[in-house]
């Protein structure tokens, strides 16, 4: 029946989107294969990052913006009749940060940061079953062309290391995301709700010269490796709770022609943690 299981649903949508909520690579192109059709169930795209804007004025800013496509099938009934409806449900969700650096030691800063999410969902029916929208006239309404809308808040707290040497470069940060998402007016009576994202996020990258020179620069390869934790409403909601990435590319110093980047990588990820397996190919901008 549509009526007790789209609530539910649309629950699980609102915590789906907490995992694009700030920069990620772990979640960052993520895609769960629904095993009966063969066809993606869910799939998570973002794009984001953030800087300091100078050690003199050390204010922090980052933005976030993700994309997300999850095709759940409800059943329906008239009395007499039982059918499948497969539906689209496609989201947009924004982000903002901002923060401050507080220094501790050389190289380590302390980094508290408040967060604003704005998130958009659209819904749209693959077909409809004739007879249905009369007995189920409401829930139909929303599945065919309904809309969500969702405000988020709540903040983070980063311990940001750098240690760059002329040998080798090396990039840790530890963060702790806490979020509050919920409905707000606009989205139909009968799919309002919310949820709470919290992740603790391990993310380290070395770089080192190879030897090799391109672009009148050193090219450098790349080692990364990140960790996510999720607690709350994300716990074992897409079936784990925690995921990892393996990451190896090269990156290329671009300052000699461009003016505005500085380096461009090409990294490759391998994923996994708890009943996930996957790989990725990322690019990133360094301005």
């Amino acid at each position: 029946m549509i009526n007790g299981n789209l609530q539910k649903r649309v629950d699980g949508v609102l915590t789906m989107m907490s995992y694009t909520l700030f920069p990620d690579v772990t979640t960052s192109t993520l895609s769960v294969t629904n095993e009966a059709s063969g066809n993606p169930g869910l799939l998570l795209t973002q794009l984001g990052g953030g800087f300091t804007l100078s050690r003199a004025f050390p204010l922090y800013l980052e933005g976030n913006a993700a994309f997300s496509r999850y095709d759940p099938t409800f059943v329906a009934t008239n009395g007499t009749e039982t059918r499948e409806i497969p539906t689209k449900w496609n989201s947009v969700t924004g982000t903002v940060g901002i923060g401050w650096d507080f220094p501790l030691v050389p190289e380590l800063v302390l980094r508290p940061m408040f967060n604003f999410t704005l998130a958009h969902l659209t819904s749209d029916l693959a077909v409809v079953g004739l007879g249905i929208e009369g007995k189920t006239g409401q829930e139909i309404a929303f599945l065919d062309n309904g809309r969500l809308n969702a405000v988020g808040y709540g903040g983070s707290v980063m311990l940001d290391y750098e240690h760059y040497r002329r040998d080798y470069e090396i990039d840790v940060e530890l963060r702790y995301t806490n979020i509050y998402l919920q409905s707000i007016p606009g989205t139909y009576e009968q799919v309002q709700g919310s949820t709470l994202a919290q992740n603790l996020n391990w993310w380290s990258r070395w770089r080192a010269p190879t030897g090799l020179k391109a672009l009148h620069r050193t090219v450098r390869y790349v080692l990364e490796f990140t960790y996510s934790l999720y607690f709350g409403d994300q716990e074992d909601a897409l079936g784990f709770n925690h995921l990892c990435s393996l990451g190896v590319g090269l990156e290329l110093d671009t300052s000699y022609y461009l003016y505005l980047t500085q380096r461009i990588r090409l990294i490759g990820r391998y994923r996994f943690g708890q009943n996930v397996t996957g790989w990725s190919v990322g690019l990133g901008i360094s301005f």
